[in-house]
């Protein structure tokens, strides 16, 4: 007998590198320094590109950028810049290679104001995910008044590309805010019918 599959939130169709992503990670509170600092350099680079474009280039920017270690990446020099220009492993811009290289040094001055990156996230939240009770894609929002707020306060530290639609998919993506549609397994409310 042929297995269900699974709900899941429309943007995740069939890939299966998007399926993992969706199942394994997006919308899942997420509090590990690395895996933070790699989620906000992964979606500045997916300003005006697509979610899956970067997902598969995803290894080649865990390679270029030192396993998003935020220390290499904040000593990489102008050559760095010049050497991952020509490296078709990532996205060859170079306002946001400059720009992942730039936030690593105010995610580093963040964490030792703050105790951690983490600390300084989830405290605009009190340490809590917000979950959504979205019953369509077309009620989620790309914005709100919470990436509003994030989004402005990194850019008054020194951060560029973190606009808040880009901050917005960042809290998605970290589990800060829980997106998954009610009727996807993933929503902490799902009862299968």
């Amino acid at each position: 007998m042929p297995q269900v599959p699974l709900p899941r939130c429309h943007w995740c169709g069939d890939d299966p590198l998007y399926i993992a992503y969706h199942d394994e990670e997006w919308g899942r509170p997420q509090h590990d320094e690395h895996k933070l600092f790699e989620m906000l350099i992964l979606e500045g680079a997916q300003a005006g590109l697509s979610w899956i474009t970067i997902l598969r280039k995803r290894d080649g920017y865990r390679r270029a950028f030192n396993g998003f270690d935020p220390v290499k990446v904040a000593q990489m020099s102008e050559e760095d810049v010049e050497r991952l220009m020509l490296d078709s492993g990532i996205v060859r811009n170079r306002l946001k290679i400059r720009s992942a290289i730039r936030n690593a040094k105010v995610f580093l001055q963040l964490q030792q104001q703050h105790g951690s990156f983490d600390q300084w996230l989830w405290s605009h939240t009190d340490g809590c995910s917000l979950v959504n009770h979205w019953q369509s894609p077309a009620e989620c929002p790309a914005t709100s008044a919470l990436s509003d707020n994030i989004s402005r306060e990194l850019k008054k530290a020194g951060m560029n590309f973190v606009g808040s639609t880009v901050i917005y998919a960042y809290l998605q993506a970290t589990g800060v805010i829980n997106d998954h549609l009610q009727g996807c397994h993933q929503h902490p409310h799902y009862t299968p019918a």
